[in-house]
C-alpha cells in the first residue's frame, strides 16, 4: 500500500464508519474495484481507531461523566441507579458478545467473511432490515399519535436486556457489510428507541470494540501488505472525516429517515454481484490470506 491509497482508504473510512453502509466492505470494494490490495482485516480496524477517536471528541462530556459516574458506583451502591452509571455499565455489558465473538472467529473475519459476494448479500438483507426498522419505527410514531398513545424510548429507558440486544446487534458488523451503525440502530428502533436515542448509544457502544480491535490487530500491521506509514495517514484523515460525519448523522437522523441508506445499500449489493456474475470482478479480487497471528 502506498501513501495514496492509504489516504484515500482512510477518507473512505471516515466517511462510512457511522453511516449505515458498512466501512468494512466499503474498504474492500474500493481496493478490489481500483485494483489494490486488499487491505485486510488489520488495517481496517487500526484505521477504525481514528474514527474511534474521532467519538471519544464529539461526546467527552458526556464520556467523561459516564466514565466518572460508573467509578464512584464501584464504590457506592446508590450510584448505579444514575443514568450514567448505568450507561458505563450497560456499554460494557453491550460490548460482551463482539469481545468474545471478535477473538473466537478472527481467521474467519480475516479470510471467507471479505468475499465479495457475501459482502454484496449482507448489503442488501441488512439494507433490508434496516429498511423495515425505520418503517416500524415511523409507523409506531404515527399509530401513537393517532390511536393509542406510545412514547418512543429514549437512552433513559436502557435496560440490561436492551443493552445486550444491542450488543448483540453490534456483533453482526464482524461480517464486512452489516455495518455497526445500521445494525445496532436497526435493533434500536424495532427495540422502539428513537432515531436518536439508538444513534447515540451506538456511537457509545461501539467505543471499548472498536478500540480494543485496533490495539489488538496493531501487532499484525508490520507482516501484512499495508506499511506504518499510509496506516498512520488512513487513520489521521479518517480521525477528521469522521468528525464532521458524526455530526452530519445525527442531524440528518433527527428529521429524516434512513430510505436513501436502505436504496444505497440495495443497490451497491446488486452492482457488486452483477459485476461478479458477468466476470468483471472476482469476489476473492486482490484477497489477502488470513493472518496466523492470534
Amino acid at each position: 500500500m502506498n501513501w495514496f491509497q492509504g489516504g484515500a482508504l482512510g477518507l473512505v473510512q471516515g466517511l462510512t464508519e457511522f453511516l449505515p453502509v458498512s466501512s468494512s466492505a466499503h474498504l474492500r470494494i474500493v481496493a478490489a474495484l481500483a485494483g489494490w490490495d486488499d487491505p485486510g482485516a488489520a488495517f481496517t480496524a487500526v484505521s477504525q481507531i481514528g474514527t474511534e477517536t474521532a467519538v471519544l471528541l464529539y461526546f467527552r462530556k458526556d464520556i467523561a461523566r459516564i466514565v466518572a459516574a460508573w467509578a464512584r458506583s464501584l464504590r457506592d451502591p446508590k450510584m448505579r441507579q444514575t443514568l450514567d452509571a448505568r450507561m458505563g455499565w450497560l456499554i460494557i455489558i453491550g460490548s460482551i458478545p463482539v469481545c468474545l465473538l471478535g477473538v473466537t472467529l478472527k481467521n474467519t473475519i480475516e479470510g471467507p467473511f471479505r468475499d465479495l459476494r457475501l459482502i454484496a448479500m449482507t448489503l442488501i438483507v441488512l439494507g433490508l432490515i434496516l429498511g423495515a426498522a425505520d418503517l416500524y419505527a415511523s409507523q409506531a410514531g404515527r399509530r401513537g399519535r393517532h390511536a393509542f398513545p406510545r412514547r418512543r424510548k429514549t437512552v433513559e429507558d436502557l435496560t440490561v436486556r436492551d443493552g445486550l440486544i444491542y450488543g448483540l446487534c453490534q456483533s453482526l458488523a464482524l461480517v464486512p457489510g452489516v455495518s455497526r451503525s445500521g445494525a445496532t440502530v436497526s435493533g434500536g428502533l424495532f427495540l422502539g428507541y428513537t432515531r436518536e436515542a439508538a444513534a447515540r448509544y451506538s456511537f457509545l457502544l461501539a467505543i471499548p470494540a472498536v478500540l480494543a480491535s485496533g490495539l489488538f490487530e496493531l501487532k499484525d500491521v508490520p507482516g501484512s501488505n499495508v506499511a506504518w506509514g499510509p496506516t498512520v495517514l488512513a487513520t489521521a484523515i479518517a480521525f477528521v472525516v469522521g468528525y464532521s460525519a458524526i455530526a452530519w448523522f445525527l442531524r440528518y437522523i433527527s428529521t429524516k429517515s434512513f430510505a436513501p441508506f436502505v436504496i444505497y445499500r440495495v443497490a451497491l449489493g446488486i452492482l457488486l454481484l452483477v459485476l461478479i456474475a458477468s466476470g468483471h470482478l472476482d469476489a476473492h479480487a486482490a484477497e489477502t490470506p488470513p493472518s496466523s497471528a492470534g
